[in-house]
């Protein structure tokens, strides 16, 4: 693939999948469960992408974390804090709306 085509690709699902991430964590997820979740869904996300985006979620407040060390194996449980849940609905929302113009402008003259 074309390394510009790459670049750009990459960026394209930069933000998609931030929306993503953030649409499932209305429930508390541990890393590999939200990975599991998301594929599920037809989204792939690289643990090594996933775990960098979900500490910047946190460091905005959007996130919040917790440790669950009642299994023999730790894990740390992600959750959208209350801020993040208002975020989450109005970048859902833009996303909607941008995305329903963009898909005008893509299909103009198309259709004739």
């Amino acid at each position: 693939m074309d390394p510009l085509i790459r670049s750009l690709l990459t960026e394209l699902r930069r933000g998609n999948l931030t929306l993503a991430v953030l649409s499932q964590l209305r429930t508390p997820q541990y890393g590999y469960s939200l990975v599991q979740l998301l594929e599920e869904l037809g989204v792939t996300i690289e643990q090594n992408t996933l775990y960098p985006l979900l500490r910047r979620l946190e460091k905005q407040k959007l996130v919040t974390s917790s440790w669950d060390t009642t299994d023999t194996r730790p894990r740390k449980y992600y959750e959208l804090s209350e801020y993040g849940v208002e975020v989450f609905h109005q970048l859902k929302a833009e996303w909607i709306t941008s995305t329903k113009k963009l898909y005008d402008v893509l299909n103009e003259g198309e259709e004739e």
